[in-house]
């Protein structure tokens, strides 16, 4: 199997499975985060361009050819798109790290590996998964056949800082369904979008099952308002979040919010203080804190504060900043100038109401060019203040102290978000208490790590449904009942 050569310049857009020009010439440009300089550009897709998707999606899902395959022939074209992406995984890896400034170890499990992984989970599901269950009828004689059916054309809109595995967690469990998708990728990370639709030309997927328009805020708008998408699935900020469940409830339309957060490591009086440092390195600070779930709210013992901030510290100002194509990077650039700019806002608001910065707060020393901020780490704060309330959504981390375990809970609960948490403790069923307390949609015990299997979303702030698992194919279904006498 061969993949097709990278290219930066892209001049079509993918709608029905053929590569077609757009209806304006229109077009966004793509930026390196590393060197701030022009690296290649796509088409921006005009109302007529999304017209023509959700027509072309609308058409497949009423077509034989994809809502009439039984659960395991669609389950075949999901493996095969699998394999397609497979192939194509390190170049899929290299272009979202030079899109986005990921560092490229973690884009390669992240941004190559995992999308292929989820596709073939969901394929193993469905054809497991009977489309019709009968059941005996309450409270008459008789039985009722309870089908579940593909919702029909899904808006899946995927952020920038994942952008391939968060486009997945939309499109496989769709696919699976027996669904079609108008999938908008965020304007930042549109590149590693053209990898996908090759993969799913060669896969054999059938024309308007999956398509794709680039654009901003504008088209994003439009494709969800659009009066043929029967279903959205969003990844982004709370603020988008809030429009698009608006739009969706006066519309009657199903949604998925996956939104932001704030959550909290609770690091208990018994926890490995070498352990839980080293652990929060990637709970904390992952993808240069360009994460969702990050667990920048770092609560410790008060009589252990000195020595968990200093400790805390150290590991941030130790972690290595650069190249995010250097496999030895830990701390790449952010995605843009502008997402910078913010968290240097929100740095300087955290000083300027009283916390101490201890090590980071503004550009690395010796790197001159590049959107970098340094790990930044603050202490002499408390859970009121704007930094440790607001997600900044860059490496900015707040260490806080508690009292007690009953505090410590009431510190992590008292945040507008439920998204992550973590618990640190070298007893695995003290953590589980703690766990069982925290409002939230996920929480890890001495580590964070999304399972496919199972689900995860948020509570409050943090958004509404859930991805991955059977939850996750469930979202993309709607039930219908049949009685029956006998």
């Amino acid at each position: 199997m061969t993949t097709n050569t990278f290219d930066p310049v892209r001049t079509s857009l993918f709608i029905g499975g053929k590569w077609r020009n757009p209806s304006t010439t229109a077009t966004i440009p793509v930026i390196s985060p590393l060197t701030e300089q022009q690296i290649g550009s796509v088409p921006e897709a005009s109302t007529v361009d999304v017209d023509d998707a959700v027509t072309a999606a609308s058409d497949a899902f009423r077509s034989s050819q994809w809502r009439a395959l039984s659960n395991a022939d669609r389950a075949g074209c999901l493996r095969r798109f699998a394999d397609a992406l497979e192939a194509r995984a390190e170049e899929r890896s290299a272009a979202v790290t030079r899109e986005n400034g990921m560092p490229i170890e973690l884009a390669r499990f992240a941004e190559g590996a995992a999308p292929v992984q989820l596709l073939r989970y969901y394929a193993d599901l469905t054809e497991a998964t009977s489309s019709e269950e009968r059941r005996t009828s309450q409270p008459m004689p008789g039985t009722t056949l309870v089908r579940r059916e593909p919702i029909g054309v899904v808006a899946a809109i995927a952020p920038w800082n994942f952008p391939a595995i968060l486009s997945m967690f939309k499109i496989a469990p769709a696919l699976a369904a027996g669904c079609t998708v108008v999938l908008k990728p965020s304007p930042e990370t549109t590149l590693d979008s053209y990898i996908l639709a090759e993969a799913a030309v060669e896969a054999g997927l059938p024309p308007g099952v999956l398509n794709i328009v680039n654009g901003g805020t504008d088209i994003g708008q439009y494709l969800v308002a659009h009066p043929g998408i029967d279903k959205v699935a969003f990844t982004g900020s709370t603020a988008a979040g809030r429009h698009i469940g608006r739009v969706c409830g006066e519309m009657i339309r199903p949604v998925t919010l996956e939104l932001g957060g704030k959550s909290a490591a609770i690091v208990l009086d018994d926890a490995d203080i070498d352990r839980t440092v080293t652990g929060l390195a990637t709970a904390s600070l992952l993808n240069a804190g360009q994460t969702c779930y990050m667990s920048t709210r770092i609560l410790v013992p008060e009589n252990k504060y000195s020595t968990y901030l200093e400790a805390i510290t150290a590991m941030a100002s130790g972690l290595p900043i650069g190249d995010p194509l250097d496999p030895n990077t830990f701390v790449g650039p952010l995605v843009s100038d502008r997402q910078r700019r913010r968290v240097l806002s929100l740095i300087d608001q955290g000083r300027a109401e009283g916390g101490t910065i201890t090590t980071g707060g503004g550009r690395p020393d010796g790197i001159d060019q590049g959107f970098f901020v340094s790990p930044t780490v603050f202490g002499d704060v408390d859970n009121a203040s704007t930094i440790a309330r607001e997600e900044v959504f860059g490496p900015v981390v707040t260490v806080l102290t508690y009292d007690s375990v009953d505090d410590a809970i009431a510190l992590a609960n008292d945040s507008a978000y439920g998204l992550g948490g973590t618990v640190w403790t070298s007893d695995d069923e003290r953590g589980l208490d703690v766990a069982r307390r925290v409002d939230t949609g996920s929480f890890g015990v001495n580590t964070f790590n999304l399972d496919w299997g199972s689900p995860f979303g948020g509570v409050k702030a943090s958004g509404i449904g859930r991805e991955l698992g059977p939850e996750g194919l469930a979202a993309y279904q709607r039930t219908k009942s049949i009685f029956l006498t006998s």
